[in-house]
């Protein structure tokens, strides 16, 4: 009997093995780790605007669920959408389909797709001290949509990279890379990590676009000093296209002889300190769970699990309906094999935010390690209604099926994963129990 037999069995007989259920998570993760954040296709240079606009449409949702989705504060979304707003009419393509949304994510970044799809993180949110210094995040990110700085790099490459995240996270630890949580197997560091030359032609008309839209030069200054002392103090929460390059202090001393010389007559403008102060009140009010969640994740980097755990449960005590921080502790809880009660706050995760995918698809993890298979699909399956083409959560989901005995439904979601990738591990069994159970030969 080969080992893909010996599992079956023990799927179709609920005796899975905690070793076997890891091979089968690690093997789902490898499996879509090589996923194109553009959706398997090249980025080339000289893309369309219809393909840069068809790039946002198909990848951006999954990205911004990858970062825990937008933050449920409908007045701080609008309030960064209008800023946006005011900004993208005054640049050189104002026709193109810009959005904006402040995310869950507790890191220090921001990022944007080729079609103006962006995303702000609610940890670099709440360091920003006015609405000049928003304007000028917000103006470097349209820098790069309309210089068409993605739409100039080469979409093979950073899929490569992809793979290689991908691994590393897995082979780092057993539980690492079975879910996508946060940015660490997403795109917003690839999306954000442009050459230097590109940082400085959107750092420049960032500012350009903020002036126009009546906003101080000095609020690009005031962003970049910022960075420069968030790298001082912890460089290790700083993943953004602002850190991607040691050169905050030549950005930050660049924008400040723009803002002294050729936009001198701006200066005199409001900062709008006032009017950002009111309007992320609700979001700064929280900026101690942030911190908290912070220190967790950076524990979590480190495999000091229970120094994670310590800093989730202070945010939790603080925020204890905070999405981002019930999820962070399910997977914390995950890593150190404590299941059950990871799978806890999964749950509540999802009652939290129910619209929002990650925590469905961990509590559908969870649940398949805690021998469930019937609430492992569930859970699998509203992810997949949700963000459809997850090959990972096909597989995942053929195997659940396996597990409740549906042996045809279980063989239709084998066939539909391997059409979509026949390398790897979970490929080799897809196909070694259609083999088995006589649908190919």
């Amino acid at each position: 009997m080969t080992a893909h037999d010996d599992l079956s069995l023990n799927l179709q007989s609920n005796r899975v093995t905690r070793r076997q259920v890891l091979w089968l998570f690690g093997a789902a993760a490898l499996s879509g780790c090589a996923a194109s954040p553009v959706g398997g296709q090249s980025i080339l240079v000289g893309m369309s605007e219809d393909e840069e606009k068809r790039v946002d449409q198909q990848v951006a949702p999954s990205q911004f669920s990858k970062d825990l989705g937008p933050v449920q504060d409908g007045a701080v979304n609008r309030y960064v959408s209008s800023v946006g707003q005011r900004i993208d009419a005054n640049t050189h393509r104002p026709q193109m389909p810009y959005s904006y949304r402040v995310l869950n994510a507790n890191y220090v970044n921001a990022y944007t797709f080729p079609g103006g799809a962006m995303g702000l993180t609610r940890g670099i949110l709440v360091d920003l001290q006015n609405e000049a210094e928003l304007a000028a995040l917000l103006g470097h990110e349209m820098g790069h949509v309309n210089a068409r700085h993605a739409a100039q790099r080469q979409g093979q490459a950073m899929v490569a990279q992809v793979a290689v995240m991908g691994a590393t996270v897995v082979a780092g630890s057993e539980w690492g890379g079975l879910v996508s949580i946060g940015s660490q197997l997403g795109a917003s560091a690839l999306l954000s990590s442009y050459s230097r030359d590109n940082e400085r032609e959107a750092d420049a008309l960032g500012q350009e676009y903020m002036v126009r839209a009546g906003y101080p030069a000095t609020g690009m200054v005031g962003l970049h000093q910022l960075l420069v002392d968030q790298q001082k103090e912890a460089p290790g929460l700083l993943q953004t296209m602002f850190s991607t390059h040691p050169m905050n202090t030549e950005r930050r001393d660049t924008a400040r002889q723009l803002a002294d010389g050729k936009y001198a007559a701006s200066n005199k403008r409001d900062v709008g300190r006032e009017r950002f102060m009111d309007s992320t009140a609700g979001l700064r009010r929280i900026k101690p769970t942030i911190d908290a969640c912070q220190k967790g994740e950076l524990a979590m980097a480190g495999k000091q699990y229970a120094k994670a755990e310590e800093q989730y449960r202070t945010a939790l005590q603080k925020t204890p309906r905070d999405y981002a921080s019930n999820l962070l502790m399910a997977q914390c809880l995950q890593v150190q094999d404590k299941d059950a009660q990871a799978l806890n706050y999964a749950e509540t995760a999802k009652q939290i935010y129910p619209q929002e995918p990650q925590a469905h698809k961990l509590a559908g993890v969870l649940a398949l390690g805690q021998r469930d298979p019937a609430k492992a699909y569930a859970n699998l399956d509203a992810y997949d209604k949700m963000l459809p083409g997850d090959a990972g959560v096909t597989f995942l989901k053929g195997v659940s099926l396996e597990g409740l005995g549906k042996r045809q439904e279980a063989a239709n979601h084998y066939a539909t994963y391997l059409r979509r990738t026949r390398q790897g591990k979970a490929a080799d069994y897809a196909q070694s129990r259609l083999q088995s159970w006589g649908y190919i030969k």
